[in-house]
């Protein structure tokens, strides 16, 4: 197979990734979402904040966690604190937040292995 072939077969399997994206891609082919897990894993627990307060957290606008907020809902990242007004969220005590710490942890002492 010569390497044009090759690229070509790349380009479609990228494609084909893009199309049908697991749930890590899905979570990361947002350009924002890293910052703003970032920014959640950096939270102190049961730490309750707005959109504002996140966004300064986090070094991005406010349109920019607006945009995101669903999403985060969506993957049970943050969930909405009953009876707030405005708005308050929290880190989600979900699965998926306990793997995000649980790889954070191990990508941090990686290197002290």
């Amino acid at each position: 197979m010569s390497n044009m072939e090759h690229a070509g077969d790349r380009g479609e399997k990228k494609e084909l990734r893009r199309e049908h994206p697991s749930g890590w891609l899905y979570l990361t082919q947002h350009d924002a979402i890293p910052i703003l897990v970032d920014a959640l894993l950096d939270l102190p627990p049961n730490c309750e904040f707005n959109k504002t307060e996140l966004a300064g957290h986090a070094g991005v606008t406010r349109q920019t966690i607006g945009n995101y907020t669903d999403l985060l809902l969506e993957l049970k990242l943050i969930e909405e604190v009953p009876n707030t007004s405005p708005r308050r969220y929290r880190v989600a005590d979900s699965n998926v937040v306990r793997e995000l710490f649980e790889l954070n942890g191990a990508l941090n002492s990686a290197g002290d292995e």
